[in-house]
């Protein structure tokens, strides 16, 4: 059960981390060809800028601090 539950947890982050690159490739390919790089690549664009904006400055920084603390747990743990 434990050996099912780790691939699925594998699979899933796979999934995440290609979501993830396509999302930065979507955003590279607007930064190089600006506003001609077609209606998909602009809205995506549009949505990363909504978004990016839309998260206030103080939950940009808890979230930092809770990756930095997740990450030195980590590496005491090793």
């Amino acid at each position: 059960m434990l050996e099912f539950l780790e691939k699925t947890r594998r699979f899933l982050w796979l999934f995440v981390e290609l979501g993830f690159l396509t999302i930065l490739s979507v955003i590279l390919i607007y930064l190089i060809l600006g506003e001609n790089s077609g209606v998909f690549v602009t809205s995506v664009a549009d949505n990363v800028t909504k978004f990016a904006n839309g998260v206030p400055t103080p939950s940009l920084i808890g979230i930092g601090v809770i990756l930095a603390i997740i990450y030195l747990v980590m590496q005491r743990i090793r």
